[in-house]
């Protein structure tokens, strides 16, 4: 074996397999109390979600495989219609959201509006996290679908919020098959996507995927994949960590005044 194919297989043991696990390990890191999914498909990274994580998914043509725990309610509708007759906040008695993940529909105007709607519901210490936003080639990158694997032009969601939004933490964990987005610093009283939607639209929808050829890596806040860029990029439990302060806190100041 040479020493570059050991390399190589040294990598792929030290990376997840998918988003699929790498959405898992997300999880376990930040142990959410409430996750929104937008497109859950056969309800398979739905169901990743820890039994304590109020749930919330939305898809109007769900293809559940599996039975949903009694923490999750599935809403089987557009995502545009859910957040024109649902709250998410309301439906979540009064939380934030924690953690969402968008895998909707695989066009650069569906996912910016999914976006904008889903930070409304967020706090600063909320992660977003976003598919298919490192493509493996311009055919599977297009709008217009010509390939089996297809995951459409959301990568240029990243390029939009770079832009528009410099004041978010934005990475792309490149994790098999097509990467994995992942917004920090979210600002949910932020009006600057909202006003400018129209433009953005415009401006980036006819936007073809050459503009990657030169420095990909760079135009797409590419990170590396494993397990230890992970978890440098993603917070430990801090939702948990906050409900343990408060409650040791409160446990103290109850000995105090007896």
């Amino acid at each position: 074996m040479s020493n570059g194919a050991a390399t190589d297989q040294a990598d792929d043991q030290t990376r997840p397999a998918s988003h699929v696990e790498a959405l898992r390990f997300v999880h376990r890191r930040l142990q959410p109390r409430t996750y929104v999914e937008i497109g859950v498909g056969r309800g398979r990274t739905l169901a990743i979600a820890p039994p304590h994580t109020q749930v919330i998914g939305i898809d109007p043509f769900p293809d559940l495989r599996r039975s949903l725990s009694e923490h999750n309610r599935l809403f089987t509708v557009p995502s545009d219609t859910f957040f024109d007759l649902w709250d998410l906040e309301e439906l979540f008695g009064g939380r934030k959201v924690d953690l969402a993940f968008i895998d909707g529909l695989h066009l650069f105007e569906y996912a910016l509006r999914d976006f904008i709607n889903v930070e409304r519901a967020c706090a600063p210490g909320s992660v977003v996290l976003l598919h298919d936003c490192y493509p493996i080639d311009a055919e599977t990158a297009a709008r217009v679908r010509t390939t089996g694997r297809w995951t459409g032009d959301v990568w240029k969601l990243i390029l939009c919020l770079k832009k528009y939004r410099p004041d978010l933490q934005i990475d792309v964990a490149d994790v098999p098959k097509s990467g994995l987005g992942i917004v920090q610093g979210l600002d949910p009283e932020s009006t600057t996507l909202t006003e400018r939607r129209r433009d953005i639209v415009r401006e980036f929808v006819p936007m073809k995927a050459d503009v990657l050829d030169e420095g990909k890596d760079e135009t797409l806040n590419r990170v590396p994949g494993d397990w230890d860029t992970l978890g440098s990029v993603i917070p430990l439990a801090p939702f948990v960590r906050g409900s343990m302060v408060r409650r040791l806190r409160g446990a103290a100041s109850t000995k105090l005044h007896r």
